[in-house]
């Protein structure tokens, strides 16, 4: 079977593409991140090793990183990647470097093309919806790699290699996994218990009950939580701005840029839709597309784009210019010196108010990155880099810190006396909470059905029944909050009202059927296996996890220059 996998996975799959684009920035998280240390030693020649492998090097880290990459989405599936963040397959590369290296000490041979084939057969890249090898989706998968040659048979046969290998370790690692027979039987109850449920929902909008919020309740209230009040670190800054529209007059453009740039961007820009009439109504005539045709209907546009994308090249290395002028002139805000710079310059110097993170004024119009940095400048490092904005690029510079403070009482009453209101409103609703389930349950014990018991409550109850469900297979429509807590209750309970950010829910089991807990149940020798692997699972993977950690530690970033 690998003989035909290396010849298949010689080209194209886009997404394969699109992940190891991903995997090329995972590196550029661990080797530059501020925390490791190299990124910022100017001429220094900085290396770590890791298990014979040097993380500094650019080339190093891509491929084992997008061999990582690789591997997880064949053995996660592929949706299940799109879940997976930087972190995660960062650390997943790390332990899968740890698990080749111990492979390669433990003396574990190269799989066999009948191994790697049977490890192909169980990926969940290639699994049907029964869970099963899917022959279809493995064809579809070998015929859209025909086309791309950016991804090589050798780079399918290594993962695919390593990958079985890696599996004989990690069963050596795990061992046969131990479980008792009360584990069994508590999962087994717990996944295929069958319920029959029906959910009452109030809608906490609905609930307004009238609160009233005099002075001396308002005080109290402010003294016992006076910390909500304080007011955080403020700082004042100032800032040139360069703006996009005034570099746009500087830029000139011929023909054969703007025909470029739309031949590299054609997608950006769709030609408008016409109107066709008689024979060009035509499907075939409809479809055909003359492209110098098509760019002159969009040419303004793409004129327009290229200009605005080259002005803000222009703003943003005006503003990466003054930075530097400043860092090496010394030059420190608030001084003669720095006045008399801009004055020189013509730079004009904005002044914004102090604020903290919930205070930006709106009309500055600044990303998060801007305010982030606004708020990391003091008088110690009084000026930030070069930063793109909306309309162009800007420049910061502190001017002031002030200290927290707490306010008084008459300056935030109003806020106060909404907070009040809200506390005390949610305190009532959990105290409305238990008096409906009261009501429910004394409704249910005489007798009344449960959405007639619902009806009779105000505000009012919606109810909602579902068909009878295991555990291990929930209704799609079910609430989180109420799936998570039909393990605490029984046969015939009405639960405690379940809050959520916005509902209250009242869950009312008409019914619940033990599985059968013997071990004749043929699912008990299915949950003894499936804990048998996570206990083997959990105990290769925090082994691995040690080794990492013990390898990092001993590897940390060394200057190779000395």
């Amino acid at each position: 079977m690998i003989s035909w996998i290396q010849r298949s996975f010689q080209h194209h799959f886009r997404l394969v593409f699109l992940i190891m684009l991903v995997a090329m920035a995972v590196p550029l998280i661990w080797v530059f991140n501020a925390s490791s240390g190299v990124g910022r030693a100017g001429p220094k020649i900085l290396k770590q090793q890791f298990f014979g492998h040097d993380l500094t090097k650019p080339g190093t880290s891509e491929l084992l990183f997008g061999d990582a990459s690789l591997s997880v989405q064949l053995q996660a599936g592929f949706p299940a990647f799109n879940s997976i963040d930087s972190a995660q397959l960062q650390q997943y590369g790390l332990q899968r470097v740890a698990a080749l290296a111990l492979a390669d000490q433990l003396k574990i041979p190269e799989p066999t093309k009948d191994d790697i084939a049977g490890f192909i057969k169980g990926l969940a890249a290639f699994a049907g919806p029964d869970g099963q090898f899917d022959a279809s989706r493995y064809a579809a998968f070998r015929d859209n790699l025909r086309t791309n040659p950016r991804v090589s048979e050798g780079d399918i046969a290594r993962v695919l290699s390593d990958d079985t290998r890696i599996t004989r370790l990690e069963e050596l690692l795990g061992g046969p996994g131990y479980v008792l027979p009360g584990e069994i039987r508590h999962q087994l109850a717990r996944s295929d218990s069958a319920w029959d449920i029906a959910v009452a929902t109030v809608d906490y909008a609905a609930f307004k009950p009238e609160i009233s919020a005099g002075d001396d309740a308002l005080k109290r209230f402010f003294e016992d939580n006076a910390f909500r009040y304080d007011v955080p670190p403020r700082v004042a800054v100032d800032y040139i701005e360069f703006r996009t529209a005034d570099f746009m007059g500087a830029v000139t453009l011929n023909d054969n840029e703007v025909r470029a740039y739309y031949d590299e961007n054609s997608a950006r820009f769709p030609r408008p839709e016409q109107k066709v009439t008689g024979d060009d109504k035509k499907p075939e005539a409809a479809l055909q597309h003359n492209p110098d045709a098509d760019f002159a209907a969009v040419r303004p546009q793409v004129e327009q784009a290229l200009r605005v994308e080259r002005a803000q090249r222009r703003a943003a290395k005006a503003a990466a210019d003054l930075t530097v002028v400043i860092y090496e002139q010394r030059l420190k805000p608030l001084t003669p010196a720095f006045e008399e710079f801009l004055a020189q310059g013509k730079f004009t110097l904005r002044s914004v108010a102090p604020f903290y993170r919930e205070t930006v004024p709106p009309d500055l119009g600044w990303t998060p990155q801007v305010v982030e940095q606004a708020l990391r400048l003091t008088a110690d490092h009084p000026v930030s880099d070069a930063l793109p904005t909306v309309t162009g690029s800007l420049v910061l510079f502190w001017h002031d810190t002030l200290p927290s403070y707490r306010p008084e009482f008459v300056q935030v009453r109003e806020r106060v006396a909404t907070d009040y209101k809200e506390n005390e409103r949610r305190k009532r609703f959990v105290e409305f909470g238990r008096t409906v389930r009261s009501q429910l349950e004394g409704r249910l014990k005489a007798g009344d059905p449960f959405d007639q018991a619902s009806a009779t409550i105000e505000p009012k109850l919606e109810t909602k029944t579902y068909p009878p469900f295991l555990y291990r297979q929930p209704p799609q429509a079910i609430d989180v909050t109420v799936y998570r807590a039909l393990e605490r209750l029984g046969r015939g309970q009405v639960s405690d009202m379940l809050l959520s950010e916005d509902k209250g829910y009242f869950i009312y089991v008409k019914d619940r059927k033990l599985p059968d807990l013997t071990e004749t149940n043929p699912q008990y020798a299915a949950t003894r296996a499936q804990l048998a692997r996570l206990d083997a699972g959990l105990s290769q993977g925090l082994y691995l996890r040690e080794l990492v950690a013990q390898e990092l530690k001993k590897s940390r970033p060394v200057d190779a220059s000395r």
